[in-house]
């Protein structure tokens, strides 16, 4: 994947609905994996704030999210986005267009906030959503690596 107008960095967008947990999550990961020259990205198609529980079950795997912003899509510099990674169906489909060659990636994770049960339980569930997440971003992240070092 090579930037837009030779920029020299990539933008990586992740979007949920909400942009709570999710693409909370996925930034957060991104950010830990990614080198500098991946610029990341989370937004929803409504913001909500980051969800506690999405910041806890993130704490326990060494990566703090409590300091990360719920943002809407509109709040993103569209112009900087190479990779858009949708992580819900809604938001795959109420993903705007990005201008330029933009690359479209949808992960359907299942959202945890829908999770009933006690406080433990969902936070199981939290974990779920956090482990398929991270497995995910760290395959994104090593073949945008891999591309970037085998040149265009």
């Amino acid at each position: 994947m090579s930037p837009k107008k030779d920029r020299g960095t990539i933008g990586l967008l992740f979007v949920c609905t909400g942009n709570s947990c999710r693409s909370q999550m996925a930034e957060g990961f991104a950010r830990a994996f990614a080198p500098d020259y991946v610029k990341v990205f989370s937004a929803g198609t409504m913001a909500a704030g980051v969800h506690p529980l999405s910041i806890e079950a993130m704490r326990e795997v060494g990566i703090d999210i409590s300091h990360q912003t719920s943002n809407t899509i509109d709040e993103i510099p569209r112009e900087e986005v190479d990779i858009v990674v949708t992580l819900c169906d809604d938001a795959a489909k109420r993903c705007p267009l990005f201008p330029g060659e933009v690359r479209r990636i949808h992960w359907p994770i299942k959202d945890p906030i829908l999770s009933v049960g006690s406080t433990e339980e969902r936070l199981a569930d939290f974990r779920r959503a956090r482990d398929e997440i991270r497995e995910l971003v760290r395959g994104l992240i090593d073949e945008i690596v891999a591309g970037r070092e085998a040149g265009p």
